[in-house]
């Protein structure tokens, strides 16, 4: 993303040639920053998936680009649908009351991002409304239906993985939209569907639970120790938050065996009773877990491949409550 107007999605192998907008709008710095935070969160720390949500980010570009390549507001959208993100991604939402959604309409509406739009003669309210609930769009549904930026979440982490079988070029020649949400035949959503249910079991897992709750923790002792404010944190890069946690004597210990000793985190499902004068043990609680439905030639999944709808039913299983401490 430097000066040349065209570029091609290495997931998806798109190739998209880039609006003055587009190229204007990846030059500024919510877009560039975004080139620094982590898509998977604090479970970076202990898996593969180190892409950034600016790789994602072009990514969802992409497929835009590829299903509705005239939509010129819904590729704006999809530009900027993420800027509001805090540093590690997910890890820190809720915290404090932060919400990226929150904070990306309000970056929308000021500098430098609107000004860039309006000389471009495109509305920041519009671009709001593209990424709102009503009218359903193609990139942001809110109906539990697989959307764009869904789709490219689970294939992207699916591949840094190792667990999609698919080409995600042919992938997407058996993908089309209907109604704003993804369409395959029932193979090709057997595969989405696989791989909705892999992120689900990432995200309550080890690998995920036990980073997120520490680094949530030192988050919030960050705060309470230094004059460090919620929207001073909520814009910080990843590199600046371990510095700062690296910077402050509360978190210091804490951050760096977070990174380097990982495995001495026990997590296990359930509440429960903390041993006795171990201070070390903790309760942590997921907001929530991403499931969302392909329709299959048209149909919702309900009606056309009951079998795919029973598998991520049975999500709802996972635990989502964990006890976490160090060993």
């Amino acid at each position: 993303m430097g000066l040349s107007p065209v570029f091609t999605d290495p997931l998806w192998r798109i190739p998209v040639r880039l609006n003055p907008v587009e190229v204007a709008l990846l030059r500024t710095e919510p877009l560039r920053r975004l080139h620094f935070v982590a898509h998977g969160g604090a479970s970076t720390i202990s898996t593969l998936q180190s892409y950034s949500r600016l790789e994602h980010t072009l990514g969802v570009l992409a497929l835009v680009a590829h299903f509705r390549p005239e939509d010129e507001l819904l590729r704006v959208a999809a530009l900027v649908h993420d800027i509001g993100h805090l540093p590690l991604s997910h890890t820190f939402e809720g915290l404090s009351g932060l919400d990226h959604h929150a904070i990306g309409l309000q970056l929308l509406r000021a500098d430098p991002i609107r000004p860039v739009l309006e000389e471009h003669g495109i509305s920041a309210r519009a671009v709001v409304a593209a990424l709102g609930a009503q009218p359903p769009s193609p990139l942001t549904n809110r109906s539990n239906l697989l959307n764009l930026d869904h789709l490219d979440s689970y294939v992207r982490s699916g591949r840094a993985a190792g667990r999609l079988d698919a080409d995600p070029a042919a992938l997407l020649g058996r993908l089309r939209l209907k109604d704003a949400a993804v369409s395959a035949d029932r193979e090709t959503a057997a595969s989405l569907v696989g791989l909705v249910c892999a992120e689900a079991r990432l995200h309550t897992s080890w690998d995920n639970v036990g980073p997120v709750s520490v680094v949530r923790r030192l988050a919030r002792r960050l705060l309470d120790s230094t004059d460090l404010a919620p929207a001073g944190l909520a814009r910080l890069t990843d590199p600046q938050l371990w510095s700062a946690l690296d910077a402050c004597e509360a978190t210091r210990v804490e951050s760096a065996m977070i990174r380097y000793e990982p495995h001495r985190l026990k997590v296990t499902a359930g509440s429960a009773p903390g041993v006795p004068g171990d201070a070390s043990g903790w309760d942590f609680s997921l907001r929530k877990i991403y499931s969302s439905e392909p329709l299959v030639d048209g149909q919702r999944i309900e009606v056309s491949a009951p079998e795919l709808a029973a598998e991520l039913d049975a999500l709802r299983s996972l635990s989502t409550t964990f006890r976490v401490r160090w060993d």
